[in-house]
């Protein structure tokens, strides 16, 4: 092995410490909203929390007390579950069907998908259309629009001319047809990148507001968690009601500020538990046939 040269050694050294510094960056607004919905408000005393100051689980308490959590802890997993599982569906048919050069018409649909990706008919027209379709203020407002992803839609068909051709045309052979070919040849091989938009879709339904902001503004019972989190953090008198009956029974108080912490605490902690696990699947399935011998 070739010994490095000072300049290596010098850029190694700069690398790793701007690495930490990002790394702090990232990690330390996190671990002082921990620490701070854990602290026992009566020793706060001001400045940024590392450490908890003292045990106390009040404003996860009181953040579980109030039924608008509860319900969007509900409606977030709803939609996260059924969301990608639909889009999963619809798209990966889409993009097999756009690998079948012999379609009559599929050079015009792949250009015609590729256009939605630089150009959209902008907020209000698809509200209209949203109305339209009486689906405000329902639960498959948050479902139908993304049943297709574009972008999703390309890597599985990039994913798909990818693969042995043998395999299609074995199948073929024996007599399978286009639905069979699909569902029990082509699906099963695509794992990995179906794995991949499945994390893209889950990940982004899971932080979804804006669309329930848009479109279920007067249904709080269709307020997803992050919703709920966006209204606590722009709100000072959050759970008044709550907080009143704790005082009328002398119980500890958790403040407006450490309920805030619980919450965001309660609303990325899911995402960011399960996200580290399903990495090496989004690795995996954008990597895989991009290099070719």
């Amino acid at each position: 092995m070739k010994r490095k040269t000072a300049s290596g050694l010098a850029f190694d050294l700069a690398n790793h410490v701007l690495m930490v510094i990002v790394l702090g960056i990232m990690v330390l607004p996190f671990l002082y909203i921990i620490s701070y919905s854990l602290s026992d408000p009566s020793r706060l005393e001001g400045g940024f929390v590392f450490v908890p100051a003292g045990l106390s689980f009040d404003a996860y308490k009181l953040a579980f007390q109030d039924p608008a959590i509860v319900k969007g802890i509900f409606i977030s997993v709803a939609r996260t579950l059924t969301g990608p599982a639909l889009m999963l569906l619809v798209t990966s048919m889409a993009g097999y069907v756009l690998t079948r050069n012999e379609l009559v018409g599929v050079r015009f649909l792949r250009k015609f998908f590729v256009f939605t990706l630089y150009f959209s008919s902008g907020l209000i027209p698809l509200y209209l259309v949203m109305n339209y379709l009486n689906l405000l203020g329902t639960f498959m407002v948050y479902i139908l629009p993304a049943a297709v992803s574009v972008f999703n839609m390309i890597l599985i068909k990039t994913y798909i001319e990818g693969m042995p051709k043998g395999l299609e045309e074995a199948a073929v052979m024996d007599g399978a047809n286009e639905f069979v070919l699909f569902f029990r040849v082509i699906f099963p091989v695509c794992l990995p990148v179906l794995a991949a938009v499945t994390l893209f879709e889950s990940v982004n339904q899971w932080n979804a507001f804006i669309d329930t902001q848009i479109y279920n503004t007067m249904s709080p019972n269709l307020f997803s968690l992050q919703y709920v989190l966006y209204n606590t953090l722009n709100s000072t008198t959050s759970n008044l009601e709550l907080l009143k009956s704790q005082v009328s029974n002398h119980q500890n108080i958790a403040t407006p500020q450490s309920l805030k912490m619980a919450i965001t605490v309660i609303t990325v902690l899911p995402i960011a538990c399960v996200y580290p696990f399903l990495q090496r699947f989004f690795m995996k399935g954008l990597l895989i046939g991009s290099i070719k011998g």
